[in-house]
């Protein structure tokens, strides 16, 4: 316990300070942490990595639960697969890098993505053609709404593109494990996007080497400036600011006509590129939105905190953004940063 500042924990690098901070770092300190979270009136902010977390100037009065548990055991089912459990703290792409030097496949795409593995199955963290999702047998969270620590299964966690049951319901669980299930093999999923084909040199569908896969994620991710940079004008960042969202048939025969980027997803449903929407607006590489909150200096969908930014402002940025999408286009863009 004691206070912290959510600035120093977040990488946007904002927000004030948070008095009730408990740190979990061993599976057996949990029920006594959650004792302590329950004791108080407002229910726990759970942060991981912060990469995805707008922290308010003001601070925030809620305990917030720094999940610090580290931590990777398989086991092999009598069906050839591997079950992984993972602890909720871990970095996910420390999870991707040691499942695919042992030569487990699944979660190959996944690399780079930024923020813990238990942060992935709130958003259903997807690349590539693959999402946590598919893999998920099951997670162990806390729902504060019992008191009680339960496993979900997969079938119960309600995901869907970019969203999940602990997404619907913000602060009702916090994901403590989550265990996946993977292939043994020394070939990748097949390559579904141009993107990585093309940074293969492997035409779609093929089933590259795993670990010659998993590095051209990175790559790619990096070329297209996906990755977290540690350093420089765009550092301070929360990725992608907004969803790509759904659009109506007539939407997306308009869009499709003004040679936007459209596609449809696995529920037959149509989804727009947000970073086309935006940037069909005025924005682009660099803009500058509000005071110290500027689009980054490679993508659009990206927004950076600068010296003299602050949460309010990066916030009004955000609102301002999908304001102007709406009025040009009628199509509603929805933030991604989670506020605490």
């Amino acid at each position: 316990m004691g206070q912290h500042q959510l600035s120093d924990h977040t990488t946007l690098r904002l927000g004030g300070p948070a008095p009730l901070w408990l740190s979990h770092t061993h599976d057996a300190d949990w029920p006594d942490l959650a004792r302590t979270a329950a004791a108080h009136a407002a229910r726990p902010f759970t942060l991981g990595g912060g990469s995805n977390t707008l922290a308010p100037d003001q601070g925030t009065t809620r305990p917030v639960i720094h999940m610090a548990t580290r931590g990777i055991h398989t086991r092999r089912r009598h069906d050839g697969q591997v079950e992984v459990t993972v602890a909720a703290g871990h970095p996910l792409d420390e999870l991707v890098a040691h499942t695919v030097a042992e030569g487990l496949s699944g979660i190959e795409y996944l690399g780079g993505i930024p923020g813990t593995a238990g942060a992935a199955p709130v958003q259903n963290a997807g690349a590539y053609g693959q999402e946590i999702g598919d893999r998920l047998v099951a997670v162990t969270a806390h729902d504060w709404t019992t008191g009680r620590t339960t496993r979900i299964p997969a079938s119960k966690c309600g995901f869907g593109y970019r969203t999940s049951r602990f997404k619907q319901q913000p602060g009702r669980w916090t994901i403590l494990s989550l265990t996946l299930h993977l292939t043994p093999s020394t070939a990748a999923a097949p390559v579904t996007y141009q993107h990585l084909a093309t940074a293969l040199r492997a035409p779609l569908g093929s089933r590259p080497p795993l670990a010659e896969a998993a590095a051209a994620v990175i790559h790619d991710r990096a070329k297209r400036g996906l990755l977290l940079p540690e350093t420089g004008h765009d550092h301070r960042q929360a990725g992608s600011c907004f969803l790509n969202p759904t659009v109506t048939d007539d939407q997306a025969r308009t869009l499709g006509g003004q040679g936007a980027p459209v596609y449809r997803t696995s529920v037959q449903a149509w989804r727009a590129s947000a970073g086309w929407l935006l940037e069909a607006c005025g924005y682009g590489p660099g803009t500058e939105v509000t005071r110290g909150v500027h689009c980054s200096t490679r993508r659009t969908l990206t927004l950076t905190a600068q010296a003299d930014a602050t949460a309010s402002g990066f916030r009004a940025s955000l609102q301002a953004m999908a304001a102007n999408v709406h009025t040009a286009t009628g199509i509603i863009l929805h933030p991604e940063p989670a506020a605490v």
